[in-house]
This record gives structure tokens, sequence and C-alpha cells, in this order.
């Protein structure tokens, strides 16, 4: 529940970067608010914003966003062993599915922690985001440059303190610091979302050639 909360502060306060750019971007309040309730999904939303605010198409706007999406399908992947969720718990577990959740999931030791964390973790930062989200495209403008107020910084501090206890071992340091090198390689040279898509593809190779036994939190079978 600690991670949990600190998760969702961090990510939801990086929400009123969100909604003042959007509305920077052409956006309406209305309409920002319906891409964070409807998408919740920060990276993509960012991406959507981005290219709109570049006088990029809406075509182009709508791939971008759906190529940093990809990795959702995989988080669902992950956690749906952990949640054992159907019907209608099973479409919330679908729109909660995120960066957020689905670390501090992982990062327990026992199915039944992995299932608080995720549904703490998705429900706070899904009230935080929209609600900063709402707040943020009121401001609109006024706010300035959101990054002059570290809101940038927020969402990546907190997943550095959910992936540091996860470094003990010789190996996984040694992953973590190819797939870093890897992402910052292709940062300039490929559009937004392939280098992290590539820094994901280090890890599952890495587990390919030399895999460990199975984590303490996934489920016997």
């Amino acid at each position: 529940m600690r991670q949990a909360a600190g998760v969702s502060i961090a990510t939801g306060l990086y929400g009123v970067s969100f909604g003042a750019l959007s509305v920077v971007s052409g956006l309406d309040v209305l309409q920002t608010v319906a891409l964070s309730v409807l998408m919740f999904t920060g990276g993509s939303q960012f991406a959507f914003i981005g290219v709109l605010g570049a006088a990029g198409s809406p075509v182009a706007a709508v791939s971008t966003a759906a190529l940093l999406g990809v990795r959702n399908a995989l988080y669902g992947a992950v956690v749906a062993p952990l949640l054992e969720v159907g019907g209608a718990r099973r479409w919330a577990a679908a729109q909660l599915t995120i960066d957020e959740s689905t670390a501090v999931a992982v990062a327990q030791r026992s199915p039944a922690l992995s299932r608080i964390g995720f549904w703490a973790t998705g429900l706070g930062v899904f009230v935080l985001w929209n609600v900063t989200t709402l707040l943020g495209a009121l401001a609109g403008a006024r706010l300035g440059d959101p990054t002059r107020w570290g809101l940038d910084a927020a969402a990546a501090a907190a997943f550095l303190g959910l992936l540091w206890p996860r470094l003990a071992s010789r190996r996984a340091q040694g992953v973590a610091l190819l797939a870093a090198l890897v992402a910052l390689t292709l940062t300039p040279v490929v559009p937004a979302g392939l280098p992290v898509l590539a820094a994901a593809v280090v890890a599952v190779l890495a587990g390919w050639r030399a895999p460990d036994s199975a984590p303490a939190s996934e489920p016997p079978g």
C-alpha cells in the first residue's frame, strides 16, 4: 500500500503537466479530460498531443499513440495470471493495466499482495491522474512550462524507486544497463515508443537465453 500510494501521488502530479500541455497543443478541456478517462496511458497521451502540437495529422497522432500502447498488451499477459479475474472485473483490470500498476504488482512477494498492489495502484493513479488532468487543463497556458516544476521527473523517480531493489544480482544489473544503453542510443534516431520496446526486447532475450527460477509472485503452474 505504501508503494501504491507513493507511485499514485508521483504519477498523479504528472497529470497536471499533461492537462496543461494538451490545452496548449490545441485540445479543449473536455477533449483533454476524455483522453485521460478513456485512453488512460500517460505515454500514449503525451505522444498523441505531441504530434498534434507539432502540426501532425490525426492519423500520425493515433499511430504514434498506438505504438506506445503496445506495451500495455504485454503488461496484460504478465498480470492476468496474478489477478485471475473475469467478467466486468476483467474489463476494469484491462483499463487499469498501466506501467505503474504492473510495476507494483510484480514487485510483490505473493499473488495476494500482487493483487492488492495492482488494484490499489491502478485505482489510485486513475483518480489522481484524471483530477490533476482537469486542473492542468483549466490552468492551461497560465501554468507556463510544466517542466519548471519538476513534474516531468516525478514519474521517472517513482519507477527508479521500484526498480532499485530488483537490481541485487549482477545479472539484473547487466541487463538493466544494456537495456538503458539501447534505449539511449535509439532515442535520437527512431520514433517515440521504439526505444522503450527495444529495451524490453533486451530483457526478453536475456531471460530466454538464461531463464531464472520463477519469481515468488508467480502462481504455480
